[in-house]
């Protein structure tokens, strides 16, 4: 697992932070992805989450108004990334459909 530094957009003045999951196949990383995006960030609360799949590595993107939201939004994904990796370990790698 690859992070970056959080860091304000000197542009928009935004902190950002960005997360990179490898996992061992394309499928894995899917389900991951469709696991944890359910539905979108709702904007009214000054943070935005992007999420991609590249190869078998999830990658995620925040970008926030101030650095309680951000910590907050990252410590939640954390936590429900744990629950899905443990969850596909307890059930084995997925199967194709």
């Amino acid at each position: 697992m690859a992070a970056t530094d959080g860091d304000r957009n000197a542009e928009t003045g935004q902190l950002e932070f960005s997360l990179e999951v490898p996992f061992p196949s394309v499928r894995e990383a899917t389900v991951a992805l469709r696991s944890l995006a359910p539905d979108g960030e709702p904007r009214r609360g000054g943070i935005s989450k992007q999420l991609a799949v590249t190869g078998s590595t999830l990658s995620v993107r925040w970008s926030a108004d101030e650095a309680r939201i951000l910590r907050v939004s990252v410590s939640s994904f954390l936590d429900h990334l744990a629950l899905v990796a443990e969850t596909m370990e307890m059930f084995g790698p997925p199967v194709a459909q």
